[in-house]
């Protein structure tokens, strides 16, 4: 399944750059030799809103699975879970 809308789609590019203005940030902090608690703070920073982001996709395909569902294929539906199961093992 692909990316199940174009408001999901637009809201990930939003906080794609968001995360990609964070990293440049980070990396002129280096090059300022800023302190390193201040990058270990931005850092935390950017891993929690790749984790957001992550679980705002994960949520909208979750969605989309669930309202495409054929309630009289269980096989399917059984497959989609596992899928599913998968992808959020991978994010825990």
């Amino acid at each position: 399944m692909n990316v199940p809308n174009e408001t999901t789609r637009q809201e990930m590019r939003t906080r794609l750059k968001r995360l990609e203005g964070q990293v440049r940030g980070i990396q002129n902090m280096l090059d300022d030799d800023r302190d390193c608690k201040e990058i270990v703070q931005q850092l935390a920073s950017v891993r929690a809103a790749v984790h957001s982001a992550n679980l705002f996709f994960i949520r909208g395909y979750i969605t989309s699975c669930v309202e495409t569902s054929d309630p009289t294929d269980p096989a399917a539906n059984r497959r989609v879970m596992d899928e599913l199961i998968g992808l959020l093992s991978k994010v825990a």
